[in-house]
């Protein structure tokens, strides 16, 4: 069993930067893939960035440039540092965990979620 806590979320003017952050309670070593998500009001979910057992990252093209996403093994934790934030980035950010050894971005069917935390841009 696996949990995950995401926090870092905020309000930012756009231009400005935020890290999210995603503790993970449970089995972190046997995790294959982690990933962020996000859904704005009246959208539908979204892949932003994964990541895999290998360190290998894939980027929704949206965001590729501005976000990095990262994981510590040792502090069993994944991260999203945002940069140059625009209002279009304003959503409910998630972070997602699966075991099974796979592609990991553009799939939804994650088997552990996030509560999810809130990201605000301003213009």
């Amino acid at each position: 069993q696996v949990q995950l806590v995401e926090s870092g979320g905020g309000s930012v003017q756009a231009g400005g930067s935020l890290r999210l952050s995603c503790a993970t309670y449970g089995y972190f070593y046997s995790i294959y893939c982690m990933g962020w998500f996000r859904q704005a009001p009246g959208k539908q979910r979204e892949g932003v960035a994964s990541i895999n057992v290998g360190d290998n990252t894939t980027y929704a093209d949206s965001v590729q440039g501005r976000f990095t996403i990262s994981r510590d093994n040792a502090k069993n934790t994944l991260y999203l540092q945002m940069n140059s934030l625009t209002p279009e980035d304003t959503g409910i950010y998630y972070c997602a965990a699966d075991f099974r050894p796979r592609v990991c971005f553009g799939l939804y069917d994650y088997v552990y979620w996030g509560q999810g935390t809130q990201v605000t841009v301003s213009s």
